[in-house]
């Protein structure tokens, strides 16, 4: 093939991946009437798209492995990998492992993250989110991304972390950075500006960690220190991080990082966005304020903020009649099973006084790989739309270009939305 013949074709593979991830559920729709599986070349895998197939495929860890699950949609260029090179080797997560890593991985989140902790938390967030409000109100036109939905996360995920405020807007900074890297497509010097953005932050969380070593506090950067790399020492004080156990923390640190702040901006950002293009149930939830908790479920429901995550057969299986051999990627599309009629009654209308019977959605994911974090962040969600229906009952959307959606499936929000009172 002619390198302009290559270059073309992998232009028209963007361009395809690129309109999919925009808006992936016309496809979603035809994968569910499909027999079977559908395979999406856009995707290199095939679609899991109805919800039983999709808890089905969460449930059988043993066949379908969560290695990798966060595999990059972009290779980086090889200027902007000699950067990452000067920094930490990546280790698995907890997103990416099965079995008794997963376990571990997961303890000291599930500890932190706990009902108790996030109860703690409650009253910092509602003051964040109405401080935020308050200053959005008075700009009178802005983009809530910017102005709200990317500070009360970040403020909060800091906090639960235990960063110094300082250190937040950098740690914040470096963890969209990284998303950008790995799964947008950006020109080599914005990709080199990029690695250079994750290595700070990388050096920021390496620092974090070794000072948790000799000066434990009370977070969730201590816990997962204690849980990641547990001090054998036989000395009077603490021994160093070894040069593996600071690569594993810093890969968890930032997983968690960028896993408790953008998710949850992608959804406050969703949520707001599909409030005000339904001014109905906009006025309904101002009125109503004993409807926020049921805003909040049926917004993560109706557009999932993290669309899916991919795994990897371990052996042959079935799945939906489809054989699928050993090594083969299936992409478990929880926004699509959001959206399956054999479960949610009109599932493509957005309504805050929907009922729930049965089983939950899948916005934060089903069985062992379920999010540890959900419920922090449903109490962001909340407090978001408490604020702003207080502080801001005219709020709407600015007259302009209507929002248009970041192309990923990881943290699926509006690129930027523009709101007035």
């Amino acid at each position: 093939m002619e390198p302009d013949q290559a270059q073309r074709k992998r232009h028209d593979a963007h361009d395809v991946l690129d309109a999919f991830q925009r808006d992936p559920y016309p496809l979603y729709a035809r994968a569910r009437r499909a027999e079977g599986l559908t395979y999406v070349p856009a995707l290199d895998a095939w679609l899991v798209a109805r919800d039983a197939d999709i808890r089905e495929v969460l449930l059988r860890t043993g066949d379908f492995s969560s290695a990798q699950a966060l595999r990059p949609d972009v290779v980086p260029a090889p200027a902007a990998l000699a950067v990452l090179a000067q920094g930490f080797a990546p280790r698995p997560t907890v997103v990416s492992t099965d079995g008794p890593a997963h376990r571990r991985h997961r303890a000291p989140l599930n500890t932190g993250l706990s009902a108790a902790r996030t109860a703690a938390l409650t009253p910092y967030v509602r003051e964040q989110a109405d401080t935020l409000a308050e200053a959005l109100a008075a700009d009178g036109t802005a983009d809530l991304m910017t102005h709200y939905a990317r500070r009360l996360p970040g403020a909060v995920v800091g906090r639960l972390l235990g960063l110094d405020p300082a250190d937040v807007p950098a740690a914040v900074h470096g963890s969209y950075s990284a998303e950008r890297l790995l799964f947008r497509p950006l020109p080599e010097a914005d990709q080199i500006a990029a690695a250079e953005d994750v290595l700070a932050l990388q050096r920021l969380l390496d620092r974090y960690a070794r000072a948790r070593r000799t000066a434990p506090r009370d977070d969730l950067l201590t816990a997962m220190v204690r849980a990641l790399a547990p001090d054998a020492g036989l000395g009077p004080g603490p021994r160093a991080l070894t040069a593996d156990q600071r690569c594993e923390l810093v890969a968890n640190l930032q997983n968690l990082l960028i896993a408790g702040h953008l998710t949850t901006t992608a959804l406050i950002g969703g949520t707001v966005l599909h409030l005000l293009r339904h001014p109905d149930q906009w006025r309904l939830l101002r009125t109503r304020p004993d409807l926020v908790p049921a805003a909040v479920e049926e917004a993560a429901r109706y557009d999932t903020a993290v669309q899916g995550f991919r795994r990897t057969t371990t052996r042959p299986v079935s799945i939906a009649g489809t054989e699928l051999p050993a090594g083969a990627t299936v992409f478990v599309a929880y926004g699509s099973g959001n959206r399956d009629p054999a479960r949610h009654h009109d599932p493509d209308t957005f309504d805050i006084t929907r009922p729930r019977p049965g089983p939950h959605h899948l916005a934060f994911g089903h069985g062992r790989h379920g999010c540890p974090g959900s419920q922090l962040a449903r109490v962001q969600l909340r407090a978001t739309l408490e604020a702003l229906t207080r502080r801001l009952p005219d709020l709407r959307l600015a007259d302009g270009p209507p929002p248009a959606m970041l192309p990923t499936l990881i943290h699926r929000s509006p690129e930027e939305l523009r709101v007035t009172r």
